[in-house]
């Protein structure tokens, strides 16, 4: 079977054909791939054998250059590659320079310029207020209804699925203590999240409109945001998370451009307050995306949290994320925050799973309250697609070792 011909119903079929970065064992030289069934197109090499002018674009180590260049040259970019793989003219051209996904070496896709994380959903919200704050009458802050929250991270420790997460350190207090102590996080967590890779870059002191959204972002990638909840709970009144948070973000080896998700698109759930001007979305085109994301520890699935759920979309992120006038950059990273259903089955964090290890998960390992030395995680997700093919989403995984 060449790389063509991929089967019928393959969630990486020609109509997804995400970006990634990778080499080879013949050469540690990174460029620009193409995801299709279980093999990778060296897009740049591909491009400059079929003569396209986009080989300055795809012949580079990191997909920056290409998500500077903006929507239309994106759409030009997907509309070639998609003829590229589906005519059959250029096979002969094009077979030497797949390569089976099993053999490269995945990097990270794009070299990250500022990472923001947001508290996107209502579900995990009220749970980590009920987990945090049991004697409050509500279990959301005041201004949770009003504006997307979120917090600056760390672009410079943002890491491609597969890289270990070493557990980190820091200073840790439960309530009884006298005073704090420092040593390795003995509450190490997950946020299944989703990711949004800034394209088109913004003017200082422009904020971005929510009709604006899709001509800035590129596309999207599931996401982990690894979190030491003792470090996190001591250090975050009154700024909110800092070293809990900046040791590890991981990020999957694919990006899936916005264009393949046609089909996925839809409305937000209903909006319980009214939104101020440059957040009310209710006369734009939907910009919610229903991922149906599945969580694993060491294989076995214990989530399966629903995206659609998601109260503040990407679009009322990006819009809040520049309505002080802060300027976008390519690059720019912003994870949705942690993913959760409503459901006992659809908790995208070890924190509600577990009710913060007071309902231990039963692994055929053993019982988990947060996670241990050796787990691996691996977060993954599909969207519906055209003519109800599935669209695949990169997996990403992550292992803890000791610090």
């Amino acid at each position: 079977m060449t790389p063509f011909e991929v089967p019928e119903g393959d969630p990486f079929g020609s109509h997804n054909l995400p970006y990634g970065v990778f080499s080879t064992p013949e050469s540690t030289e990174r460029r620009v791939g193409v995801r299709l069934g279980d093999h990778v197109l060296d897009a740049g090499a591909a491009a400059l054998a079929l003569g396209s002018p986009y080989a300055s674009l795809l012949a580079r180590p990191t997909l920056n250059p290409l998500l500077a260049t903006g929507r239309t040259t994106w759409s030009d970019v997907r509309r070639a590659l998609t003829a590229w793989v589906t005519v059959p003219a250029h096979r002969e051209v094009l077979e030497p320079l797949f390569h089976p996904l099993s053999s490269v070496t995945l990097h990270l896709p794009f070299e990250v310029a500022d990472y923001v994380d947001f508290y996107a959903s209502e579900n995990h919200a009220r749970n980590a207020g009920r987990i945090f704050r049991p004697d409050a009458p509500e279990p959301l802050t005041p201004n949770w209804k009003h504006l997307p929250i979120g917090y600056h991270g760390r672009a410079g420790t943002v890491v491609v699925s597969g890289t270990d997460v070493v557990r980190p350190s820091g200073q840790r207090k439960a309530p009884p203590d006298l005073a704090p102590a420092f040593g390795p996080s003995v509450r190490l967590d997950i946020e299944a999240e989703v990711g949004f890779v800034v394209g088109t870059p913004s003017e200082q002191g422009k904020p971005v409109a929510l009709s604006d959204f899709r001509e800035h972002v590129f596309g999207l990638c599931l996401l982990n945001d690894w979190s030491a909840r003792d470090i996190q709970a001591w250090e975050y009144v009154p700024l909110g998370p800092f070293l809990g948070k900046s040791f590890a973000t991981s990020v999957a080896a694919w990006i899936t451009p916005l264009e393949a998700l046609e089909d996925a698109r839809i409305d937000p759930p209903r909006r319980t307050h009214p939104l101020l001007p440059y957040l009310d979305d209710s006369t734009e085109e939907p910009t919610g995306y229903d991922l149906r994301m599945s969580v694993a520890i060491n294989g076995q699935v214990v989530s399966e949290p629903p995206f659609s759920t998601m109260y503040w979309t990407a679009a009322q992120q990006l819009a809040h994320l520049t309505v002080n006038g802060a300027s976008l950059r390519t690059g720019d990273l912003y994870g949705s925050g942690t993913v959760s259903g409503p459901e006992p089955g659809q908790l995208g964090s070890l924190l509600e799973l577990t009710w913060n290890g007071r309902d231990p998960l039963e692994l055929l390992e053993g019982k988990r309250t947060y996670l241990e030395n050796g787990d691996v995680v691996t977060l993954s997700a599909w969207a519906p697609g055209p003519g109800g093919v599935r669209v695949g989403l990169g997996e990403v995984g992550g292992r803890i070792v000791a610090g």
